[in-house]
């Protein structure tokens, strides 16, 4: 009941489309992520659903100290140069020349870092805090915005007849970021964060079982534990 419609944000059904389309026509995909809890959890959650599709999508992660937050002009050309679509999580809002640099390669950017006065030259941008939202869904994370595009996703391929990946198995990844980004856990975000815990309990993510156990998490899920014991080990690999 608190799930938002996907395609009550702008571009939506432009960006699920385009990855749908990257799928089926077999094109090189990579992913451009951002290097903390949320953009990884953005990468996984692509990742994850690329690869029930079949598909083994390039994962991008910049260097804090040598390249700094969100795409560059090096990256993304070099990205463009050997893939026919880049994602963009957790970044790219504000990006516009090196998304320019990529000399007509598709970007789509997930995000939900404020947007300026103008946009990217993106083939989509999906961000539920642009200029020419309304805000409403402004507290979500990218992963959920990520999420979201994955329900557009699943709902464009079952119009076409086909099924798509289970989604609910991925809200683990969802409830870490939320948590991690401190994004406040009110609406849909309390409910995202609430099944996810479920979902992680069940132990079926071999990275975030490692992490449990080096952590010594010796009870079950909870928010304290992602954002105190899971996200500060992940955020130190950025």
């Amino acid at each position: 009941e608190l799930l938002p419609d996907p395609r009550s944000l702008r571009d939506m059904e432009r960006a699920a489309s385009r990855v749908i389309a990257a799928v089926d026509r077999n094109q090189r995909i990579a992913i451009f992520a951002d290097y903390d809890v949320d953009g990884g959890s953005s990468a996984a959650l692509m990742v994850s659903w690329l690869r029930a599709l079949g598909r083994e999508p390039t994962v991008y992660v910049p260097d804090r100290i040598d390249e700094g937050y969100g795409p560059n002009v090096p990256a993304m050309q070099a990205l463009a140069k050997a893939h026919d679509l880049i994602i963009c999580v957790d970044c790219g809002t504000l990006s516009h020349e090196p998304i320019a640099a990529t000399g007509g390669t598709d970007v789509v950017v997930l995000d939900h870092h404020l947007g300026g006065e103008t946009l990217p030259e993106a083939h989509a941008v999906v961000n539920p805090n642009r200029q020419d939202e309304d805000g409403a869904l402004g507290h979500l994370c990218a992963a959920a915005v990520v999420f979201l595009m994955l329900i557009e996703a699943g709902r464009q391929l079952r119009e076409d007849g086909r099924k798509g990946p289970d989604l609910l198995a991925l809200l683990d990844l969802v409830a870490l970021a939320t948590v991690a980004d401190v994004a406040p856990l009110i609406g849909v975000n309390r409910a995202l964060v609430r099944q996810g815990l479920r979902v992680m309990a069940r132990r079926e993510r071999p990275g975030l079982v490692a992490l449990a156990d080096v952590a010594r998490m010796d009870s079950a899920p909870s928010a304290y534990a992602l954002g105190f014991l899971l996200g500060p080990r992940i955020n130190a690999g950025g």
